[in-house]
Formats: structure tokens, sequence, C-alpha cells
């Protein structure tokens, strides 16, 4: 490949480079903002009839038009090696492919704007205080769903978490159709021990399971599971008996574990704990006016994403409150009317162009790669076309002269 030729690829590829970056700025400021972001959202595809797909046609065959033009007319008449041919080739594929891409740079300017104005750190933010406020936010007919709020949920304070047991009663040996069925909670603790030592246990450990009023045998009955680890074993086994009904500070905003929406790459687990953790501690252990101030940030996200909502911050406040103290009362109210559907399909969405960013749309990528395919072969195979005239006429001036 000689120098000109070298030249001449430079300057086209800058070209494209300088067309994908007016693209990019131009998806940067067609950026419509988080409020009109909805579940339809998504990176641009090419849709024939808008003013990137129309531009796109223009400004792509103008310049694949002046770049075969220069291309025939000054760079095919050398004769080329196998290899030199097959490197031409490749490059006139890169060149196909970077011209027919300009819409996909105007999806990452896009999705530039959007992580601008919303950074990951923010969008986590927004997401962990609505996973901690989730259990204030329910619509008040799922408080009496057990599959939302029961014991098991509960992952702060000690005991908890706890593992139900259930236990039947039959009250006639003789007919086993009379009897009934009772839970009982025990904690779920956890004894680390020589794997030597496992199945006689040392005194340590005799001492730690005396303490926790289990004997070596009843341990093996209540065992959960095992894990060995080097020369170690893990046991989980349910532990001291625990009495949820009875305990005045398990409210139902607590008997929930579920995440509203989880954060990318931290373990749900970890999530959770750390959630039932601030939301005890806005129940018991601040002020009310924690809890108010959560739920004023709440009324701000959900306006920053233009959910409509007719929470007043101290009226939820003083019904999550009342309802705390207040547990036999069946609950048949709480101000907290928001509009739950569109929140979910925002954050459903912000998750899919954050983490699951799709800049080629499928309906189109087998068009796609067809039209840039289809382009390659015209342009190849038009330059071995003019490569193979070019020398065909000079072989033919060369014996002209000859002969003369």
């Amino acid at each position: 490949m000689d120098k000109k030729l070298k030249r001449f690829l430079i300057k086209s590829f800058a070209v494209l480079a300088v067309i994908h970056l007016a693209y990019f700025i131009y998806g940067y400021m067609k950026f419509v903002g988080l409020q009109k972001i909805n579940i339809y959202t998504e990176f641009y595809r090419f849709k024939f009839y808008d003013d990137v797909s129309i531009s796109h046609f223009f400004v792509t065959g103008l310049f694949l038009f002046f770049f075969v033009i220069f291309l025939l007319r000054n760079h095919s008449k050398k004769r080329n090696t196998l290899s030199e041919k097959l490197g031409i080739g490749i490059i006139l594929l890169l060149v196909s492919f970077f011209s027919l891409t300009f819409f996909i740079s105007y999806s990452f300017g896009f999705n530039a704007k959007l992580r601008n104005v919303l950074p990951e750190k923010d969008l986590n933010k927004d997401k962990t205080l609505l996973n901690v406020l989730q259990p204030f936010l329910y619509n008040y007919t799922s408080y009496s769903s057990e599959s939302l709020f029961n014991p098991e949920n509960v992952l702060y304070p000690k005991p908890y978490p706890v593992i139900e047991q259930i236990d039947t009663l039959y009250y006639d040996p003789d007919n086993r159709g009379y009897y009934s069925t009772e839970s009982n909670y025990y904690s779920i603790d956890t004894l680390t021990m020589l794997s030597a030592d496992h199945k006689k246990l040392n005194n340590k450990a005799k001492l730690a399971l005396d303490f926790l009023g289990v004997d070596d045998k009843e341990l093996e009955k209540r065992i959960i599971s095992k894990h060995e680890k080097g020369d170690s074993t893990q046991i989980i086994f349910k532990g001291i008996k625990v009495y949820p009904q009875a305990d005045e500070k398990m409210c139902i905003f607590l008997q929930n574990k579920f995440l509203f929406f989880p954060l990318h790459k931290v373990p749900e687990q970890q999530q959770q704990y750390q959630n039932a953790i601030k939301r005890y501690d806005l129940l018991y252990k601040y002020s009310q006016d924690s809890l108010l101030y959560s739920f004023q940030r709440l009324n701000g996200l959900l306006k920053k994403y233009n959910i409509e909502t007719q929470i007043v911050p101290k009226d939820l406040t003083k019904d999550v409150f009342y309802y705390r103290d207040h547990q036999q009362e069946p609950l048949n109210g709480i101000r907290n009317t928001y509009e739950r559907n569109d929140l979910k399909d925002k954050f459903k969405t912000l998750d899919r162009l954050f983490y699951k960013p799709n800049y080629l749309h499928p309906s189109i990528m087998e068009i796609f790669f067809t039209v840039v395919m289809s382009v390659w072969a015209v342009l190849f195979l038009l330059y071995l076309i003019w490569n193979f005239r070019n020398r065909k006429l000079s072989s033919d001036d060369f014996k002209e002269k000859e002969q003369m």
C-alpha cells in the first residue's frame, strides 16, 4: 500500500470521526430529560422517517459517493498482491461499518447526557431510599398479605432473623384427622468448630451450647446446614425460641425484606440487612423528624422522576408512627398514594439503559449487517474491477509504445 493511499484512508477515517462526533453531540443535546423517560424509551434505532435517519441517509450517501470517486480515480492503478487486496478489503469493510453507524454515536451521546444528569451514584442513592422506605409505601390492601409481612422476613434486630417450625398436635392418637398446627419460631445461629471435633464437641463448644440452652443431641436435631471450609465446620442451626407476636417492637413495617429495586453488583442479602437496620433506626432509635426528612426526600424523588403523588410527608409520618404503636388495630388506611406502576416502570427503564444498553436494536440487527456487507461488497467489487481495468489499460498502452 503506497503512501498516497495511506494518506487518503487516514483522511477518510478522520472525516468519519468528525461526523461521528457531530452525531454524538447531537444525541447529547437531544436528551429528553429524566421526567420524560418512560418504559418505551430506548437507545436510538434507525427509523427511516425522523431527522436522525434522514440526515444519516444523506450524509452516508455523500461520504461514500466522494470516497468511491477519489479511491477509484486516484488509488486503483497500482498492481497489488493478494495480501494487499485483502488488506484493502478489510479497510473497506471498516469504512462501510463506520459510515453506517452514525446513529449509534447518537445513542452514545444520549447515554452520556443521561449519566451526566443522573450519575450511577445518585441512581443508587435513590434506589437505597426507596428500598428503605418500601414497607411504608405499599397500597394499604397489601398490609394483610402474609407473603409480604411475616416474622421470617424480619432481619434486624437480634435475635432475628428467625426460622418457622410448624408443629402438628394430634388430639386423638387413634384419629389422625383430628389435629391442629402451631407455628414456633427459632433464632438462626451459627457455630464454627474444628472438623475433627464435629462428632465429639469440645469443651468450648459445649459451653457455648449450654449458654444457648441447647445440648449436643438437640443440636443435631436442629441443624439447618453444614459447611466445611478448610479444617473447620460451620454449622447453622435453630437456636433459642422466639416469640415475634409478643415483641412490641416487631411492627408490620419491619416484617418485610423485599427490595423495590436492587443495587447493581451488590449482594441482595447485604442490601436487605442494611436496609432493615436503617428502617429499625428510623422507627425506634431516631426521632420522628428523621422519618419525616426521609419522606420529604421521597417526595422530592417522585417529583424528580415526574411521578404523580399525593403524599404529604407530615401526614404519612403520623400514620406510620400511629400504626407502629397500635399493632392490634386493623390497618384500613395510610396516606401514601402515588403512581406505583409508573415509578416501577421508570426504574426498570433506567436499569435497562444503565446496565443493558442496546445500541443496536435486535429488530434492525439483521438488516443492518446485511446492509453493511452489501455496501462493502459493492465497494470492494468496484475497486477490484477498476484496478483490473486500469492495469489492463496501462498494459495496452505499454504494448502500443513498444510497437511504435
